[in-house]
């Protein structure tokens, strides 16, 4: 059963596609066959050629993923429930979200690999770290009226252990309307270990009348410096109309129509910036498995320097730097790679700035031979006896000076009547 999902809003700005309804039937080998212009927009079978994703942990940060769907078994660890809501795993209300997402990022099919979703970084692990509970979760009442800080720190919770779990991208198709402290320390602990951070820009739109200058609100945690924005485009490479337009936005990715696996094992076709989201930290899985030591902020700079459909200017805040390529990002990446300085190892208990020793230039200048240190000496000395004199002459000047017409006194008051005339 194929059934559509549109973008939809929670309550608490927690945006992501949620509103699932009408259904056609579809065999499941025709699913790769409607994946065919997500591949193609994201020129990621060329990619395959090089790696897909062997090695590489993607936490998604969710609602939970079913790791027993036909599409995904063996791929799924399980992490902690952080929502404290107390469905369980069993429940059909459960991980409906997160399980769409973990297909689209390395779902790898079934029937020897031919039928259903393959996903952008097939051979990855994810691992599935719950914070957020489905729209239709029958705790979610409870959930919304739990304080902010709690969600909060649920979201902080789920950061720092994908890093302590070692995964090397970190996916959040979720958002919320402010900022808050405990998440952004969780994210430099993330950038701190190299972790690259992708998050949905929002299904919000133009939000025209909401700000002066017609951009929607901004989303956390894609608005958070360091993590990649994904906004959405439809099969033609359009924004789509429900892509939040906001400077956040740095590249695009399919959005619409996105064929994806749900918690149900059936096909739903899903629509909104969350699919983006998933796909974009499939590539980053993609580069991060061939070049695992790359810096989060050069995945970023392959991502966003290699993008095709580009907008005019090089930039705009709907599709950001555009549609990501991930064969010419993975290229890039290499090219990043090679050329990346190493940091220089440091002694224990020293502290350097500026790259320590090893960037000192040499000396610009040879070592003075006898013949130059004699001539130096003897110009030194002759500095010495010049300063000599003239100290001895200043001396009898000091001396004379009571003599003359103009006394120390007179001089005072003179400046003494300055300061209070200005």
């Amino acid at each position: 059963m194929l059934r559509v999902l549109r973008p939809g809003c929670a309550a608490l700005a927690l945006a992501y596609a949620f509103l699932g309804f009408g259904a056609a039937p579809a065999q499941a080998d025709t699913i790769r066959d409607g994946q065919q212009w997500v591949l193609s927009m994201l020129n990621v079978e060329p990619a395959w050629q090089v790696t897909r994703g062997d090695g590489v942990t993607v936490a998604v940060v969710d609602s939970g993923v079913d790791g027993h769907v036909s599409d995904l078994t063996g791929q799924v660890t399980q992490g902690p429930d952080f929502t404290g809501v107390a469905t369980k795993p069993s429940s059909p209300d459960w991980g409906v979200h997160g399980t769409w997402m973990a297909s689209l990022i390395a779902g790898h099919g079934h029937d020897g690999g031919g039928s259903g979703v393959i996903g952008i970084a097939p051979d990855a692990r994810i691992l599935s770290i719950r914070v957020i509970p489905d729209h239709n979760d029958p705790a979610y009442a409870a959930y919304e009226h739990e304080q902010e800080g709690s969600i909060q720190a649920s979201l902080a919770d789920g950061i720092n252990y994908a890093v302590a779990s070692g995964a090397q991208v970190i996916s959040m198709s979720i958002g919320y309307t402010t900022p808050s402290t405990i998440v952004r320390k969780a994210l430099l602990n993330a950038y701190d270990h190299g972790v690259v951070v992708v998050a949905s820009a929002g299904n919000s739109g133009s939000s025209v009348g909401t700000y002066h200058d017609g951009q929607a609100p901004e989303s956390f945690p894609a608005d958070y410096p360091g993590v990649i924005s994904v906004g959405a485009v439809n099969s033609s490479g359009s924004v789509a109309g429900f892509s939040s337009d906001n400077l956040s936005v740095q590249v695009a990715a399919p959005g619409v129509l996105v064929p994806a696996q749900g918690r149900d094992g059936g096909y739903w076709y899903v629509s909104g910036t969350s699919p983006a989201c998933a796909l974009v930290a499939g590539v980053a899985a993609l580069i991060k498995s061939r070049y695992p030591h790359l810096s989060p902020h050069l995945v970023a700079q392959a991502l966003t320097s290699t993008t095709t459909g580009r907008p005019a200017g090089g930039y705009d805040s709907q599709v950001g730097f555009g549609i990501v390529d991930a064969a010419a990002a993975l290229t890039r990446a290499g090219q990043l790679a090679v050329a990346a300085p190493v940091r220089p190892a440091t002694v224990p208990g020293a502290v350097y700035f500026g790259g320590g020793p090893a960037a000192v230039a040499a000396e610009p200048v040879k070592p003075r031979d006898r013949g130059q240190l004699i001539l130096f000496a003897v110009l030194v000395l002759t500095s010495l006896m010049l300063t000599a004199a003239a100290a001895t002459r200043l001396s009898v000047l000091r001396r004379l000076w009571p003599r003359s017409a103009t006394s120390p006194a007179t001089c005072s008051m003179w400046s003494s009547r300055s300061r209070r005339a200005g």
